[in-house]
């Protein structure tokens, strides 16, 4: 069988549907926005036209979208611009132990900048407490930042519950929804955030795209200074092929949603199935219900992460050890060692994560998971000899 992709939600392949639209502004319709003339005209309608459409996808309001080049630059910008923006308010922060790095080291340069942050920790599961960020809460707090869905281990924080005990407070709400987008509904008209920030390679568009959701009346300092696009928000020439791609993988995720949710919950059953009848030691990582479908962290006792995935490598199956952003680095999870402290390091250090999308099979699913299935066992009962 041929490569087998199990790590989608560190990047996702295009849809062929998004490339075939992203490829006239390639070539024919390539003008900058900004241009008076009929062709740029031409790629500001594109724009206007595609901006329309995220913000139907997503309920709410074109003007109130600010697209970035992606998750990372989305989520910097609800954090150091806003805090930097509001900072007459007060200096102080709450996140979580668990956020995606994009929140994290921007919470950490502010602290070098003056700021107070707050690090909530995370039960054995990976979710926040909501008690926790209400005890948090002071009168200099002036943001309240925490991810949707966990992008390691897949469990989703009790967002609306949060986003409800913030509205009688002075600190906006953001949430990093960049992995729940595409298998998790987003309204934001009915969902509590003053911020959100998506990402469209993680739902088969083009990378070096994303977008910033901003609630009217709330405001970021921008990070980057040139011209006055994005409403004056974000300056750049924008990327209108890119900005037509995500519209696209938009549409198509909004309208999928449902079946890959089962699709994907149903792979999970597979894993959980195969791994059972073939005797292996294994423990879920995360939240076992309330997770987004298509992450499955698994922890293999007796087994070194490095080892197993060198050799799901050589058996044409990619997985990852978590998050894409510390790929090849020794370093274990901060997601798992904030869930299970010092006295986890066995289930830290065998854990890897599978992440399913629309290129995989249940066919080769099933194949992956005997495969997956035959090397662990090998690579346990190495360990029990050595042992």
């Amino acid at each position: 069988m041929d490569s087998i992709y199990l790590d989608h939600a560190a990047t996702s392949p295009m849809d062929p549907r998004v490339v075939d639209a992203m490829l006239p502004y390639f070539y024919e319709q390539f003008g900058n926005p900004s241009s008076i003339h009929h062709i740029g005209r031409a790629a500001r309608q594109a724009v206007d036209e595609a901006r329309a459409k995220l913000a139907e996808c997503l309920h709410t309001s074109p003007n109130q979208l600010i697209i970035t080049s992606g998750g990372t630059e989305a989520d910097n910008l609800a954090v150091i611009g806003y805090a930097l923006e509001n900072e007459s308010k007060g200096k102080h922060i709450i996140t979580t132990q668990i956020e995606h790095h994009a929140v994290g080291h921007a919470c950490a340069e502010l602290e070098q900048r003056g700021f107070e942050v707050t690090y909530l920790p995370v039960d054995e599961i990976g979710r926040v407490s909501v008690e926790d960020v209400r005890k948090a809460l002071r009168d200099d707090t002036i943001l309240i930042t925490i991810m949707y869905g966990n992008n390691e281990v897949g469990t989703i924080q009790p967002i609306k519950e949060i986003g409800e005990i913030v509205r009688e407070h002075q600190a906006a709400f953001h949430t990093d929804a960049v992995q729940a987008l595409g298998t998790v509904d987003i309204n934001l008209a009915e969902l509590p955030v003053d911020m959100l920030s998506l990402s469209a390679h993680k739902i088969n568009g083009p990378k070096g795209i994303g977008l910033l959701y901003m609630k009217k009346g709330i405001s970021a300092r921008p990070l980057l200074f040139g011209g006055e696009q994005e409403r004056k928000r974000r300056a750049g020439t924008e990327n209108v092929a890119a900005i037509v791609g995500f519209k696209k993988a938009m549409e198509i995720a909004v309208e999928t949603a449902n079946e890959k949710r089962e699709r994907y919950l149903g792979y999970s059953r597979i894993f959980f199935d195969t791994f059972t009848k073939m005797d292996i030691n294994f423990g879920l990582n995360g939240d076992p219900v309330e997770r987004l479908p298509h992450v499955l962290n698994i922890s293999f006792p007796g087994v070194q992460v490095e080892a197993l995935l060198v050799a799901l490598d050589m058996a044409n199956i990619a997985a990852s050890s978590g998050s894409a952003c510390t790929a090849g680095s020794l370093e274990p999870s901060h997601v798992l060692e904030a869930m299970y402290g010092n006295e986890g390091k066995e289930r830290i250090f065998s854990a890897v994560r599978f992440s399913f999308g629309i290129t995989n099979t249940e066919e080769e699913i099933e194949h992956a998971a005997k495969e997956i299935a035959k090397i662990v066992k090998r690579l346990q009962e190495q360990q029990q000899f050595i042992s």
